[in-house]
């Protein structure tokens, strides 16, 4: 079950791995979907149920795999009824094929899980995606090269003559080029394997490869877990330009648009659920234990609340309330994205509010 889950989360651990796949596809037939967005999220809003002779306004919120830690605030809400408290009855299901922006946009979740490096090509597009990032998740990029210790990859320039597995993203190939080089390093010398990692401490330790990209959250928490000795860098210690936002959560535009004070209901409450998180970690993380129904996280309760131990500190951290997405530091990325090629528009400015966040 463990390594089943890993696997899942190693298709997640570099979002940037999945933004040109995913918008290869999303961008087909957005027109249609984003045409049917409005019709969609208002029939999904005005929907209602019963619960406790209360009237209840139906949401669906779409996760971008299977339950993480990332997820727990939103769990946390459901099941202490800050939702429900709301006047809002939250289903929380999985992402079909062609993902959870897609999705979103088309009206059929109200709100999902997404990052601002998949979004780029979502919105860099003459049919954009019909979505905005409202919240952020965690305030800072918590993703980085874990290699093993000793072998001199602390640093990005160490990955020199080094294999590194990769998705062959140019976002994620361009990350790497970038900071390697920033530091001294040459990346032509890097040589690159396909990422077909399930587990990627044991594949450390199994010499499979030198160096992964992975979430520290996730795959750094894990190597500590399973007593693997690692090193790990993170891409926003190198260049600040790579502290985006990962993961964010996203809402269906037309939705925002027709429902405004349900929108800020919901985020109210989910705020509510990632406080409360922060404040009880081996709580929260019970119940997101208990409320995943897709049985990947059996077996790896410890791994859970290790993580969860760890990303509780993540989700507000610096900043001055959950949530919040500065500016600043949003655009920072959007605009590297134009200069290096990597968008054809410069994307300064968009896909992203705090309108819809609480105090």
């Amino acid at each position: 079950m463990k390594k089943d889950y890993l696997k899942k989360l190693a298709a997640l651990s570099v979002a940037a791995a999945m933004v040109f796949s995913m918008a290869a596809c999303g961008n087909t037939g957005t027109g249609n979907n984003a045409g049917n967005a409005s019709e969609s999220s208002s029939a999904a809003a005005e929907n209602t149920s019963k619960k406790d002779n209360k009237k209840l306004t139906k949401i669906t919120f779409c996760l971008d795999g299977t339950p993480n830690t990332n997820h727990t605030g939103l769990y946390v809400a459901q099941q202490l009824g800050y939702y429900e408290q709301e006047g809002l009855d939250v289903q929380i299901v999985q992402p079909p094929e062609d993902g959870a922006a897609l999705m979103c946009s088309a009206g059929q979740a109200q709100f999902a899980i997404a990052a601002q490096d998949t979004m780029a090509t979502s919105l860099d597009s003459d049919a954009p995606l019909n979505i905005t990032a409202v919240a952020a998740v965690l305030q800072h990029n918590t993703s980085g090269i874990m290699s093993r210790k000793g072998d001199g990859i602390d640093t990005p320039a160490g990955m020199t003559g080094k294999t590194y597995s990769t998705w062959e993203s140019p976002i994620e190939l361009a990350t790497l080029e970038t900071v390697v080089n920033e530091d001294g390093g040459d990346f032509s010398k890097v040589k690159l394997i396909p990422n077909d990692i399930t587990d990627e401490p044991a594949a450390l330790a199994a010499h499979q490869t030198d160096a992964i990209w992975v979430f520290y959250g996730w795959g750094g928490i894990n190597a500590k877990q399973e007593n693997t000795d690692c090193d790990f860098f993170f891409f926003k210690d190198i260049n600040p330009v790579f502290d985006y936002y990962t993961p964010v959560i996203i809402a269906n535009n037309t939705f925002l648009q027709e429902h405004p004070d349900i929108a800020k209901k919901f985020l109210e409450a989910t705020q509510k659920g990632y406080e409360y998180a922060i404040q009880n970690p081996v709580d929260a993380a019970n119940m997101l234990l208990a409320g995943d129904n897709t049985g990947s996280l059996k077996g790896s309760e410890e791994l859970v609340q290790a993580s969860q131990q760890y990303i509780s500190d993540q989700y507000i951290a610096d900043a001055a309330k959950w949530g919040f997405i500065d500016a600043d530091r949003w655009n920072a990325f959007y605009s590297w994205l134009a200069e290096n090629n990597l968008t054809s528009t410069d994307l300064t400015g968009k896909g992203f509010t705090n309108d819809y966040l609480g105090n």
